[in-house]
């Protein structure tokens, strides 16, 4: 494998294909093909959980500018299968994507690709730069199963439960492929942290006696997680609950809400949410596919852009969610307060503390 410059393409399940140059690694990536139009944060970006199975479409115009480092990473590895850029800037971040394992193009006409996935929504498709032919990789697009009823949370969460922080307000994270900067917020207000897997029972997280649970973000549609419904199910009205993205997801499923998904998702640093409390609104950073179906008084937040559900509050259950990721890493800092006023609210009010959402 080599990060040496040669021709590929980006090739969709309807047939279209664009044509780039190689700047990661010389192979094929397949999953589905989504854009995000964050400027910024690309490396944040490609190793968030939650964009597992997918290859990514940058919409500003050079990505990597500022290069790469360690510290900026989510998880433990790329989550992301491709990354599709029109202009990769910066040697540190071609090497990184080398380093990393990353099917990446660049000269591609971005604006076309994501023109034609706003029109007809995102769907499979493949990142080639291995001369793979274009009919033997449709054949293997075709084969690849839809992001629809697909549960992905295995494959990015925790294996064994573990401990971080030594605060006072004790938190029980349930990780579906939590971003490392939602757990730097949490340790930064002084919370210790019991991260669980997945499929952790309702036993299991209760009995560590918890003063509150965050449900995490994480890749796939919610309808697929069956079980851990159920647990989140049982965790209402136990303790204060805050769930973020796919949390946000499987608590209204929980609660009775129904989840779809969207023709071509909310990805991006730039996404305008109305808190309907106070009329405020908060420019927000958003990574998701499905969005939660449903109106009437329990919902606290709306998109701005098509009034999908961006917030739950179910505050006689002590359960409140947010679809966007208000540990902003990357993104505004609009919905910084949320997770401090959280656990603030927590703190003082052991132990069976309501806390609403505040802007």
């Amino acid at each position: 494998m080599s990060g040496r410059s040669a021709s590929g393409y980006v090739l969709l399940e309807d047939g279209t294909r664009l044509p780039g140059r190689t700047v990661g690694i010389r192979a094929s990536a397949f999953g589905e093909a989504v854009f995000t139009t964050a400027m910024s944060g690309y490396q944040e970006i490609v190793t968030d959980p939650s964009f597992a199975e997918q290859l990514i479409a940058f919409t500003a115009p050079m990505i990597g500018n500022y290069g790469a480092s360690i510290e900026r990473n989510e998880s433990d590895r790329p989550a992301a299968r491709a990354v599709i850029m029109r202009r990769a800037g910066g040697t540190e971040w071609k090497r990184w994507l080398v380093r990393e394992g990353i099917v990446a193009l660049e000269d591609v006409d971005t604006r076309a690709l994501v023109l034609h996935l706003r029109e007809h929504g995102a769907m499979r498709a493949a990142v080639v730069a291995d001369g793979i032919d274009t009919a033997t990789t449709l054949e293997r697009i075709e084969a690849q199963p839809s992001m629809s009823g697909r549960g992905l949370v295995a494959g990015v969460s925790t294996k064994r439960r573990y401990r971080l922080g030594a605060g006072s307000t004790r938190v029980a994270l349930i990780d579906y492929g939590c971003k490392r900067s939602i757990v730097r917020r949490l340790l930064a207000r002084g919370a210790a942290i019991t991260v669980h897997p997945h499929d952790a029972s309702a036993e299991a997280v209760l009995g560590e006696r918890p003063d509150a649970i965050l449900l995490s973000n994480g890749p796939g549609d919610p309808a697929a997680l069956a079980s851990e419904t159920a647990v989140v199910r049982k965790l209402i009205g136990r303790v204060p609950l805050l769930g973020i993205c796919l949390g946000h997801q499987l608590l209204a499923r929980a609660a009775g809400f129904a989840t779809y998904k969207l023709p071509y998702g909310h990805r991006g640093a730039n996404h305008p949410v109305r808190d309907e409390r106070s009329g405020r609104v908060l420019v927000t950073c958003q990574n998701h596919g499905f969005a939660v179906e449903g109106d009437g008084p329990h919902v606290t937040h709306v998109s701005l852009y098509d009034g999908t559900v961006e917030g739950l509050a179910l505050t006689d259950e002590q359960a409140c969610s947010v679809q966007f990721h208000p540990e902003a890493g990357p993104g505004p800092h609009d919905g910084w307060p949320i997770i401090e006023r959280w656990l603030d609210g927590v703190a003082a009010s052991r132990p069976a503390g309501v806390t609403a959402l505040a802007s």
